[in-house]
């Protein structure tokens, strides 16, 4: 048993495992974007992919620089190997998506539906995202830095070595939640709902006391 007098250690938590996605000699090509094409080695850049369907579409070792998919459908496509700047679309519809190895800075999403997707060993660096939907999703190894989301929506995800740093959340979900290492340590946010769900949340001791009014709530605490 531990006197009152020692202090308990501190676990360990195991940060995401990323590796640099390296690319070399792509190939500068214009919108060929089809469904269910294979897309490998290239460079697109400034390119409006509104309104395309491009469901089951794959993306490896590619560089995608201020690509425009608004509306666009881009249900069950892969992107892997791939590296994503100022990604913009009011309305992106990526449901059922894979991301593996995937680097993404400064997006501008408006609603993502990013539901029941895969993302593994994927960054996230700067932009905003209105609403980020990711219910039913399996994400590892995947940090998020220095981004605003308004709204996270990890509802019955499951997440392992996910980090969430210096970003600003609005309203963060998880509600049937599984996690493990899930660390928002540096992150602001302002309301958290699924409080039952939050075994495997990391936080300081700051994060907590603002967390405190809503767990009590939660339990049924009258604090007076």
């Amino acid at each position: 048993m531990t006197g009152s007098g020692t202090k308990r250690p501190k676990a360990a938590v195991t940060a995401p495992r990323l590796s640099p996605v390296r690319l070399e000699d792509l190939e500068d090509r214009g919108l060929d974007f089809r469904r269910g094409g294979r897309h490998e080695g290239a460079r697109y850049s400034r390119l409006d992919a509104d309104g395309l369907e491009l469901s089951g579409a794959d993306f490896s070792e590619c560089e995608l620089q201020g690509v425009s998919f608004n509306e666009a459908q881009l249900r069950g496509a892969g992107f892997r190997d791939t590296v994503i700047s100022e990604l913009y679309a009011p309305v992106f519809r990526a449901a059922r998506t894979t991301w593996r190895d995937v680097e993404i800075s400064n997006p501008r999403l408006g609603s993502a539906e990013l539901y029941e997707s895969g993302w593994q060993s994927v960054r996230i660096e700067g932009g905003k995202l209105d609403y980020l939907n990711l219910r039913g999703s399996k994400l590892t190894d995947v940090l998020i830095t220095d981004c605003i989301i308004n709204e996270l929506d990890l509802g019955s995800a499951v997440a392992a070595r996910v980090a969430l740093k210096g970003c600003t959340i609005g309203t963060l979900d998880l509600s049937g939640a599984r996690l493990k290492d899930f660390d928002l340590r540096g992150a602001d946010f302002r309301s958290i709902s699924g409080l039952g769900n939050m075994a495997g949340v990391v936080m300081d001791e700051y994060q907590l006391g603002l967390l405190a009014p809503l767990l009590a709530a939660h339990l049924g605490i009258t604090v007076l």
